[in-house]
């Protein structure tokens, strides 16, 4: 939906100038987008059902062609809403910043990687974890951060040696899960941390 895209783009510039978001900014674009289609998929009690990514395609379209104004300014509303948690949940580490923290963590996503690949129904799970973030008021990097905690606490439930049926270790995952979900939409302070090289800077 390039529409939805470009739209949401003049919006989030509208709200901060200084985001370049064909260039250097265009991973903010993708993260914004992303989260602007699961934020939609909830609101609209799409989310967690078989055909609600086809559904919620047809309703954005229908919604834009019948509503043109009304739509863009719920999307220049949510921009702002938006901006204002990437302010909060996003942090940005440069050169060997919190490098001992990143590595740590790192290390557990990619341990739990081949785990997250053997679940058949993780895209499933994902969106289940996706749904109480954002009715806990995260609309920021959802997708990022329900994989994230659903590798982590697979790593959890491994070492444990809590593996038992497909089914009964994915109701225990995503459970646990839903739980660390609604314990961090409580919190203050950034949830996603951003690695970059100093080259980075030095480029602009």
């Amino acid at each position: 939906m390039n529409f939805l895209e470009l739209l949401l783009s003049q919006c989030l510039k509208d709200k901060n100038p200084l985001l370049d978001l064909q260039g250097a900014d265009r991973r903010v674009l993708q993260i914004a987008s992303e989260d602007l289609l699961n934020f939609l998929k909830v609101h609209w009690g799409l989310a967690c059902q078989e055909n609600g990514g086809y559904d919620l395609v047809e309703k954005v379209h229908k919604y834009f062609e019948d509503n043109p104004e009304e739509f863009s300014e719920f999307v220049s509303i949510w921009a702002g809403l938006w901006i204002k948690k990437w302010n909060e949940r996003v942090k940005l580490l440069i050169g060997k910043e919190g490098s001992s923290q990143w590595s740590r963590i790192n290390t557990r996503l990619k341990t739990a990687e081949s785990l997250w690949r053997q679940i058949k129904k993780r895209e499933e799970a994902k969106d289940i974890i996706v749904e109480s973030l954002i009715k806990n008021g995260e609309i920021c990097g959802t997708t990022i951060m329900a994989e994230n905690l659903l590798k982590l606490e697979i790593g959890v439930i491994e070492s444990r040696n809590c593996w038992k049926d497909e089914k009964e270790k994915l109701v225990n995952l995503i459970n646990t899960t839903l739980k660390k979900a609604r314990q961090l939409s409580c919190s203050k302070g950034p949830l996603i941390f951003v690695k970059i090289d100093k080259k980075y800077f030095a480029l602009h």
